[in-house]
């Protein structure tokens, strides 16, 4: 449970691909220096970095293309989302531990090495960096991504690990799409006719059969060159709805790559078999959630 816990303080800080990218070696490690079955840690490290993208804006780049009308700081949107980010990340982390009960039942097997002390270094001064350009300012992309640059490259990490887990090939394709996609939804009113007819808790399964059908970054551009009529029930989809299928999110395609480079045996199949359990729930409990706390923020 503590291990999720950390997936979601740093993907909420952070954003969902960094927390996949850097977490999924560092769980994945920790499973094998203590003898345990890996697949809760491989599994929970990216259930978890979607489920916990709703707290700030950088935390998942559709906050920032759903709402981007509002102009808020990290703050403000905090303030809005916080309910139905804490009932996302707290029922898929139950439903993990359920999920996995066996496996985290079992006894640990001889473990690879003793585990190293905990230290504070370069990681932990970033995560502090981010956290108050991330709630102080209103558009803190950029300036996180240069805090993350500068870590890495002060890291010293190997090039080859950086080639071995980004598919640049992957990127510029979701990029183009994106773009494709964007250009189409200011040409074409279909999709914000189809909004326009759809309640709340329609929105919300919508924005997550779309995040499985496009991708939730295209889908988001697609649905939202103007403002919909229930933004945070549509993103609270295309953030939970990934959660379904690996052709869901960015965050879900670098897991694949990252953990197969390090020798670990992801299965498509067995995501959606959890995401079939997990995303109905949380998606329900995230939508209820924010409609009790603040019904017009919807």
């Amino acid at each position: 449970m503590l291990a999720l816990c950390l997936v979601a303080v740093v993907t909420a800080i952070l954003n969902l691909d960094t927390s996949v990218f850097f977490l999924t070696p560092v769980l994945l490690h920790l499973a094998r220096a203590r003898g345990s079955n890996e697949l809760p840690y491989l599994y929970g490290a990216v259930f978890m970095s979607n489920a916990s993208s709703l707290y700030l804006p950088g935390s998942n780049l559709t906050n920032l293309i759903v709402l981007h009308h509002e102009h808020v700081s990290g703050a403000a949107f905090l303030s809005r989302m916080w309910a139905a980010a804490i009932a996302a990340s707290v029922v898929t982390a139950v439903l993990l531990v359920f999920a996995f009960r066996r496996e985290l039942g079992e006894a640990n097997r001889d473990p690879e090495l003793e585990p190293a002390a905990p230290r504070l270094g370069l990681g932990a001064a970033a995560v502090a960096v981010s956290t108050v350009l991330v709630v102080v300012l209103t558009s803190p992309a950029l300036p996180v991504l240069v805090v993350g640059l500068i870590t890495v490259a002060l890291s010293r990490v190997p090039r080859a690990r950086l080639l071995a887990a980004v598919d640049v090939r992957m990127l510029a394709g979701l990029f183009a799409l994106a773009v494709a996609l964007g250009t189409l939804g200011r040409a074409w009113r279909g999709p914000e006719r189809l909004l326009d007819s759809l309640d709340r808790w329609q929105s919300a399964g919508f924005g997550a059969l779309a995040s499985i059908g496009l991708n939730n970054l295209p889908a988001a551009v697609l649905l939202t060159p103007d403002p919909p009529p229930h933004p945070r029930a549509l993103l609270l989809g295309l953030n939970l709805g990934p959660n379904l299928a690996v052709t869901g999110s960015l965050s879900a395609l670098l897991w694949l790559r990252v953990a197969r480079s390090l020798g670990a045996r992801p299965s498509v199949r067995r995501y959606s078999q959890l995401g079939l359990l997990i995303v109905p729930l949380s998606l329900g409990a995230a939508v209820a959630t924010l409609w009790l706390v603040a019904p017009g923020r919807l």
